[in-house]
């Protein structure tokens, strides 16, 4: 017969068993079910104890689709233990019973925390946080994803500006706990309380979904590399991004100057291109073709005046070569010719297009940020930077002049420490003479890192 198991904390188990089983062997069937020893359960239907565990269930009157409730007995070891008021009385525990308005993990009184410290908070050091994360590429790549904020501290090199962001989100995560457990204490009949326990209730649904799709469908967080192919336009090689949803044809004002065809643009033609964003469109390049492989297509341009990626194939141009995109084989199937050609992988695609690349023009990339806060933790680790200690030299030097004297003197006694023949082969450059002592003070003396370092910053410059 079949026999459904509840606890006093809503827990249901269903069990099978046959009728002539004894009460005792029950409970050891109940034992592996619920987790409590049998010796410290204490089996209840339909209110009344089951006490002889020599009895059958049969004997008790017990049949098929009962009900039986099931509890630890307090302090129980061998027999169920009796109360001196109520000898005829189980001993039952009532502490996992859950009580509106109460935590269901509060069945002992919570030690208390230091004052405006939560009881889950532990104390977290900002520095030692800090190098391991600069220590682990791969936990920086999930907080830049999943905390952006604190991955821009982290990267700045600012211990203190970490430590700030840091101490923020966790004072904003004990506010969060606090409002939680005032809602618990309020009445939960009133509208906000109402509306924060909706809130509660979505989120947890959030998260239950979130971790569904994690289990039964994990490549549906993965992302995707878009559909590029290799062309030419007038010779110049360019990638071309296959977007269907596109209305027309478009290609950037660059593009279009690399490919020497600007001088067709008619500008009668010009206006703003409108989707998710908004762009100006210069004009249109009424006639071109665009080598695919070994064929040769006739498409028309719209120009772009700021536009990150060099052209973009349009639904226009699909539909006029009958173009189907088979993702299966990864390639674009030319419905006039019937020739294939295959997308680019990650590694040929436009670097702006590639996986985990958001980096904005005049930008450091992102192992570019990761080495400058490397270097920079080193540097504070070490106690003071190069440059700190050039600039104590500096000062050294000037103060045992007075008043205006002292000034004009730093320049001098901070030049004196370079030869002065590197410092004019530096110059010879373009570069100016403060720049340059500074870069050489950088380099300890060596010119052809300051020559580099130099070069480098004057790149980098807008």
């Amino acid at each position: 017969m079949k026999l459904m198991l509840t606890t006093l904390s809503d827990e249901l188990f269903n069990i099978e068993v046959a009728d002539d089983i004894e009460l005792l062997n029950f409970k050891a069937l109940c034992e592996f079910e619920c987790g409590i020893p049998a010796t410290q359960i204490a089996i209840l239907w339909n209110g009344r104890p089951l006490h002889d565990d020599k009895l059958k269930l049969k004997d008790y009157g017990i049949g098929d689709g009962e009900m039986l409730l099931i509890q630890r007995i307090q302090g129980a070891r061998g027999t169920p233990s009796t109360g001196g008021r109520n000898p005829g009385m189980l001993n039952i525990d009532f502490g996992s019973i859950h009580i509106p308005g109460s935590s269901r993990q509060q069945t002992a009184p919570p030690v208390q925390p230091p004052q405006g410290q939560s009881q889950d908070e532990l104390p977290e050091d900002p520095a030692a946080l800090r190098e391991m994360l600069l220590a682990s590429p791969h936990d920086l790549s999930i907080l830049k994803e999943r905390n952006p904020p604190l991955a821009e501290a982290l990267l700045s090199g600012s211990l203190e500006k970490f430590a700030e962001v840091l101490q923020k989100q966790q004072n904003e995560r004990l506010e969060r706990n606090r409002e939680r457990i005032r809602m618990m204490n309020a009445n939960p009949f009133d509208p906000d309380v109402q509306k924060k326990i909706a809130e509660e209730i979505r989120l947890k649904n959030v998260e239950t979904n979130m971790e569904t799709a994690m289990e039964f469908a994990p490549e549906s967080f993965g992302q995707v590399v878009m559909l590029y192919i290799d062309c030419q336009v007038n010779g110049q090689p360019v990638k071309a991004f296959v977007d269907s949803g596109a209305q027309m044809t478009i290609m950037s004002q660059a593009c279009a100057e690399r490919c020497h065809i600007n001088r067709l643009i008619d500008t009668r033609w010009a206006g703003v291109a409108k989707g998710v964003g908004t762009q100006k469109i210069l004009g249109r390049v009424h006639l071109c073709q665009i080598q695919i492989g070994t064929d040769f297509l006739q498409s028309s341009f719209s120009i772009l005046e700021d536009q990150p990626m060099d052209m973009l194939l349009g639904l226009d141009m699909l539909k006029r070569h009958q173009c189907c995109i088979d993702l299966k084989r990864n390639v674009l199937v030319i419905g006039t010719t019937g020739r294939e050609t295959p997308f680019l992988g990650e590694g040929d695609v436009p670097e702006h297009a590639r996986l985990n690349r958001t980096i904005e023009p005049n930008q450091p990339s992102e192992d570019q940020q990761l080495a400058e806060a490397l270097q920079r933790s080193a540097q504070e680790a070490a106690g003071l930077s190069r440059l700190q200690s050039c600039t104590v030299d500096v000062v050294v030097a000037g103060s045992s002049a007075s008043g205006p004297a002292a000034s004009t003197s730093s320049p001098s006694a901070s030049s004196q420490a370079f030869p002065e023949k590197d410092i004019l082969q530096l110059t010879s450059q373009g570069f100016s003479r403060a720049r340059v002592i500074e870069e050489l003070g950088l380099a300890d003396g060596n010119i052809d890192a300051a020559l580099v370092a130099l070069l480098t910053k004057a790149f980098q410059m807008p």
